[in-house]
Order: structure tokens, then sequence, then C-alpha cells
């Protein structure tokens, strides 16, 4: 909130009270934090008044009071400065949040001069935001009107029914989900979800492993009366009237609460239609040991969001199938979530970004090959791991280095080392130059190199 000299300035209305341009500013806050504690009581809500400089007059809470409180306690300052205040705000949230959270700004000035300024800061969000103007003369109705419209397009909440089969529970999405976009469509229009929610099947947590999401939500169950009124809903001033509702509220029956204790006690997820080829699922999340909150993911739009199950459209119940996809003792799943090659992220990498990496792992060959047959599987598992790396990088001398190092090893075996030892090094050294050349079979990338079989088996017990 703008707190310069100019905020100050006298308003003409009608009576004998003198109102000022910074007491309708704060009225017009106080419109909006009486709607957030009413319907948006989870939101955390901070309040920065600015001028040529920046304070933070109440940090991020939820405690609405404090806030209102504040608006009555503000001073007035120098001249409007918009840089400190987005400084300001820039500095407050990435100290509480981070970089990573999205927060809303409202930004409340009375300067005209800053809205070319204010237009190019939306086309900086990417078009995100939007500016509000106070239509017709300065006064108490008009600001108003003005937040009532910030209020509807930005803090309305989004209130939806639950249906499974004949069950149903009218609930509250927070935060609100946001209509989205498909860049990939020529003309995109934006995709809202429906205020129907229906299930349309149970999964396995571990089926639905941990998919990729636009976005999360805490779906809140909504209490209705025999009259259709909400019971215990929103932040009364009274605390014994709240304890009153929310008493009242826990004895109603509601579905939300019975899936929110069958998904947590069984352990699945429940696939949600939101529209058109567009789901989303619904899960039992731990705050702690002792509290959880039923949640929904927002899936892509689209007939397959998650490739390892298929369409979505062509799942079906498992008494559909000729047998237990499961199996009779549960033991298998009838999804691929495991692709038959790893991929290259879910996997150890050689790295030799440095020289250091490099001579660690020839190091770790020698090591092995200085302790054969003893390390023989050790040896050869550093070996193709090597050998991967070095085709996979197109380094082929350094395989017939290493070849060389080996061939070197074994003329330096001492008289007392096993006999096997000098026919590994060998053998290991002569298909590691045929790999070197990158044209023989030997040079294949899955190719791995296996121990040669000697005669030379049994333990040293035995040689003696």
């Amino acid at each position: 909130m703008d707190v310069s000299l100019s905020m100050t300035r006298p308003v003409s209305v009608e009576g004998s009270e003198e109102y000022q341009r910074k007491h309708l500013a704060a009225h017009g806050l106080t419109m909006l934090f009486e709607h957030m504690a009413t319907n948006y009581k989870l939101e955390f809500t901070a309040l920065v008044v600015f001028s040529s400089l920046w304070e933070l007059m109440v940090p991020f809470t939820r405690d609405y009071n404090t806030l209102q409180e504040a608006l009555s306690n503000m001073d007035d300052y120098d001249k409007t400065c918009l840089e400190s205040a987005l400084v300001g705000v820039c500095n407050i949230v990435q100290q509480e949040w981070g970089g990573a959270i999205p927060c809303q700004v409202v930004l409340e000035l009375q300067s005209t001069d800053s809205l070319e300024c204010l237009e190019r800061l939306i086309d900086l969000n990417n078009g995100e935001g939007q500016i509000f103007t106070i239509d017709g003369p300065l006064c108490l109705k008009n600001v108003q009107s003005m937040f009532g419209k910030l209020i509807d397009l930005a803090y309305t909440p989004f209130h939806a029914v639950l249906k499974c089969g004949h069950l149903t529970a009218d609930v509250q999405v927070f935060p609100r989900p946001e209509p989205f976009v498909i860049d990939e469509e020529i003309d995109p229009i934006p995709k809202v979800i429906n205020t129907d929610l229906e299930l349309v099947g149970f999964i396995d947590i571990a089926d639905i492993s941990s998919p990729p999401v636009l976005s999360r939500h805490l779906v809140l169950p909504i209490a209705l009366n025999k009259e259709g009124d909400e019971v215990g809903a929103g932040i009364t001033d009274d605390n014994e009237d709240e304890n009153s509702a929310n008493q009242i509220a826990g004895k109603i029956p509601n579905f939300c609460v019975l899936l929110h204790g069958s998904l947590k006690v069984e352990g699945m997820v429940a696939l949600v239609q939101l529209g058109p080829e567009w789901h989303g699922m619904l899960y039992s999340q731990a705050d702690s040991k002792k509290k959880s909150n039923l949640m929904m993911s927002l899936f892509e739009p689209g007939p397959e969001p998650l490739p390892w199950l298929g369409k979505m459209a062509q799942l079906g119940p498992i008494s559909d199938a000729k047998e237990n996809p499961y199996g009779e003792d549960d033991n298998k799943s009838p999804f691929p979530l495991q692709p038959k090659n790893k991929r290259s992220y879910a996997q150890n990498v050689t790295v030799w970004i440095k020289p250091s990496g490099l001579q660690t792992d020839v190091q770790k060959i020698l090591r092995n090959a200085r302790k054969l047959p003893e390390k023989t599987q050790t040896f050869y598992k550093e070996l193709n791991r090597l050998r991967k790396a070095a085709l996979a990088f197109g380094f082929l001398d350094l395989l017939k280095g290493v070849a060389d190092m080996l061939e070197r090893e074994c003329t330096l075996l001492p008289d007392t080392a096993h006999p096997d030892a000098a026919f590994q090094l060998t053998h290991a050294a002569q298909q590691l130059k045929l790999a070197s050349t990158g044209t023989s079979e030997y040079a294949a990338y899955d190719h791995n190199i296996t121990p040669l079989h000697t005669d030379f088996s049994g333990s040293s017990t035995e040689r003696m």
C-alpha cells in the first residue's frame, strides 16, 4: 500500500466526516481481508507499505485481525517510488517462500503516472496480471466496486461437487484451480475444470507412482444443513460460535471424510474426471504423524497423461479381466512401470569432467587387477563401466591405453600370484584392444566383457 504524502489528500464526500485517500485505500484492503478471512482462511497474507522506502508492517500470517489493525497504524511518508515497493516484495517473498512458489501481489497506489510502468510490469510477467481503476469520482462506493471486481476475478473460492456413484459431497478446492492453456494448439482455448468432479476409478499408489502434475490442491468438505446453508465454513469473530459450528459439522456424515479415510487405509488413489479428456487424482497426504489432508493433483489434459498407464478411457475394473492382473498373492502389477531399457537419468553415469575422475576410475581397475582372482567380479564390473563410457564418448585411445596397462600388470605379477590372474589380465587386455578398433563386434556398446573360464578353480586351501 502506498503511504506517500499524496495519499493524505482530502476526498470530498457528503457529510461532515473528512476522508483522505489513504482512508479509502485502507477501506478497500479491509474489504479484501474480510473476504479472505471468510473464504480463503488458509491463505497467508503479508502487508507492506512503501513510499521512497518500504516497510513490512505484518509478515505472512493467517490472522486477518492483525492485518486490519495494522491498517489503522500507518504513518505518512515522502514520495511514491514503485521500484522500492517491488524490491521489498521480492525480498519478503524469497525469504519466506523461496523463488519457486508463485505469489500474488496486490499493489495499491493512487498515482496515474505509474500506469505505463504497471503495464510494462504485466508484460514482463508474461501477461499475468491486471490493472483495476476506479470508475467515476473517487468515493467509498466506487472503491468498494473496484475491490469487488478484484475479488470476483482472483479470490472467488472454487466450490465443486465430488461424486462417486450415488455418493456426493460439497467441497472447496484450495487454492482455486487456474485455467490451463495447451501451447501446442493453434488457437488455444483455456481449459477449465468442471464443478462436478466425478470419480472414475481407484488404483494402487505403487501403480500411479509419482506422476508429473500441473498443480496440487486441498479438497475441503463443506458441511450443509437441511436448509442448504453452509455450516462450519469461514471464520467467525466469536470462538464459541465457531466451535459450535464445527461441532454441528462434525455430526453430519460426509462422503469426503469417508473417501479420505478409505484412500489412506487402503493405500490407493482415486482417479477423477476434470473435464473432456482431462483427469486428476485424489489421495491422502500426511502433514505429520497425526494429521493428513485430502489432496487433488491435476494431470496434463489429454487421453494419455501418464504413459505407463496407457489411455485413461481404456482402464477398467479388475473384475473384467480373465485372471487377477495383480496375481493371487498381489505380487505383480499389470502396468509397465519399469521400462525394459534403463533411462539414462535413472542410473549412475560416468562423469569425466575433470582429469581426476578419469584417473580414479583407471586406478580402481588396476587395484582390483592386483587382487585377482578374489576381485574378479569387481574387476570386470569396473572394466565394463569404463569401456562403455569410453565408447559413448568416442574415447577409443583410452581403451588401448588401459589394455597396455593391464599387459604391463601381467608382466609385473609376483611368482606367488595365482595363475588365473595372468589369464584374466591377458583376456581383458585383448578384449579392450578389439573394442578400441571401433569396427569389431566386440566394440558394440551393449557387449560386456565376461571373465575367462579357466581350469584354475577352487579355494586356496585346495591349491595348497
